[in-house]
């Protein structure tokens, strides 16, 4: 099987509008990405999981393979994800369809989707995923800017509030981690 860089590298050639990262996502922030997963009940999704950074991490907290459901547009990116996680749910769809997938009560989303400053997809993505989370489930978003990648006035359209879980150096480049969750809990 080919590295993951490798086949990252080929996409981001072959496919340069959907695969934005320079590099893949390091092992620290992966870590932080992940924390709490393990503690939250019902399915966890990954929205964009590339070459299976954050994958590795959320099962290496202990969480279930089939627990969890990974939606990656790139059809080359999941040839590489079923073979690297069996019995992870693999769907070859975008984001935006996380209400038709069949899944309820979702405990957590881990994202490495682009969504700063793109209030539609920030509205796509984030507000369809919280109208099928638990009540208590959380959204976290990896992004390269210093600030929360949704702006203040789309938390509140969404009914959300920001936590800053970490800024990751160990990263290229340097990530901030945030996670998101309503605002009534």
């Amino acid at each position: 099987m080919a590295s993951d860089f490798a086949v990252f590298l080929g996409e981001m050639i072959r496919r340069p509008t959907e695969v934005v990262a320079i590099a893949p996502s390091s092992a620290a922030v992966a870590r932080r990405m992940t924390e709490g997963v393990e503690q939250v009940q019902g399915p966890i999704v990954e929205i964009g999981p590339g070459t299976g950074s954050f994958t590795r991490a959320i099962l290496d907290r202990g969480v279930a393979p089939e627990r969890l459901t990974l939606m990656e547009m790139n059809p080359r990116f999941c040839e590489t994800l079923r073979e690297k996680f069996p019995g992870v749910t693999v769907l070859n769809r975008p984001a935006q369809d996380i209400e038709r997938i069949g899944l309820r009560d979702i405990g957590a989303v881990i994202s490495g989707v682009p969504v700063l400053a793109r209030p539609q997809i920030q509205r796509d993505v984030v507000g369809r995923a919280f109208r099928v989370m638990a009540r208590d489930g959380f959204f976290t978003q990896i992004t390269y800017s210093a600030n929360a990648p949704i702006s203040p006035d789309m938390q509140a359209e969404l009914g959300l509030r920001a936590d800053k879980r970490a800024t990751v150096w160990a990263n290229l480049p340097p990530a901030r981690v945030f996670s998101f969750y309503r605002a009534s809990h």
